[in-house]
Parts: C-alpha cells; sequence; structure tokens
C-alpha cells in the first residue's frame, strides 16, 4: 500500500490556502503529482502554488 498525500492549491499573493465556501480545498491522494496537475489546470501558474503534505500513516497490524 502507497503513502497517502494532502495536495492543496495555495495563492502566492497572500500564501493562504484556496476556499471554497470557506473551505480549504484539498485532494488526498497516492499521486500528488497528479492531484497538483489536475489543481493548476486552466490556472496562471505564476499566481497559484501547490502544497503537498505526506498524511501519517497507522502502524502495520
Amino acid at each position: 500500500m502507497g503513502q497517502t498525500y494532502s495536495v492543496s492549491l495555495v495563492d502566492r499573493r497572500t500564501g493562504r490556502p484556496h476556499r471554497v465556501n470557506g473551505t480549504p480545498l484539498a485532494l488526498f491522494t497516492r499521486n500528488p503529482e497528479e492531484a497538483a496537475q489536475e489543481l493548476l489546470r486552466h490556472r496562471d501558474r505564476s499566481l497559484w502554488d501547490i502544497r503537498v503534505d505526506v498524511l501519517a500513516t497507522s502502524a502495520a497490524r
């Protein structure tokens, strides 16, 4: 089983995450590169950045 990531869109002008109805937009995925491409699609890349966080995993049982 692979690592899970949280991928979010960040406004470079403010340093804050993009919000939808007040909630920060984040995608949870095992493929952060693909999620980043999806979030940046049709956006000005000079205004947006991507933040990728590794989510904690529980120990194998």
